[in-house]
């Protein structure tokens, strides 16, 4: 008999915000434009026989989460994708596994590049 727990998973992705993360000073007073995807895997419970929406991950709420968390300038990257997969995880305890991706989009490196991103798990 298998006791592990159902999971689904939630994908968001092309979340776009303006925010000042970055480690040069311009980049904190100006700004840039970042994209954020995520992949959350979260225990399905009763949500499905229930058709119980207030049970779920609300991917509304997700994107308030990670829009309020891009609000909050750091100087790197990885900073910023660690501080949405904690808030994630403070907010729903249900959630098993978040990868969360976070791009800088034209970042000032001295020649054409369209994007830099990390990505990190856990």
């Amino acid at each position: 008999m298998n006791s592990e727990k159902p999971t689904y998973t939630i994908d968001l992705s092309g979340m776009e915000f303006h925010a000042y993360h970055g480690c040069y000073a311009l980049e904190q007073q100006v700004g840039n434009h970042f994209e954020v995807a995520l992949s959350i895997t979260t225990e399905l419970g009763e949500i499905a026989a229930h058709d119980a929406v207030e049970e779920a991950v609300n991917y509304l709420h997700v994107y308030e989460t990670v829009r309020e968390t891009m609000s909050v300038t750091q100087r790197t990257i990885e900073r910023v994708a660690m501080n949405i997969i904690d808030a994630l995880y403070a907010r729903y305890p249900q959630i098993r596994h978040v990868r969360c991706t976070v791009a800088k989009l034209a970042p000032p490196l001295g020649g054409k590049i369209a994007r830099v991103a990390v990505t990190l798990e856990r």
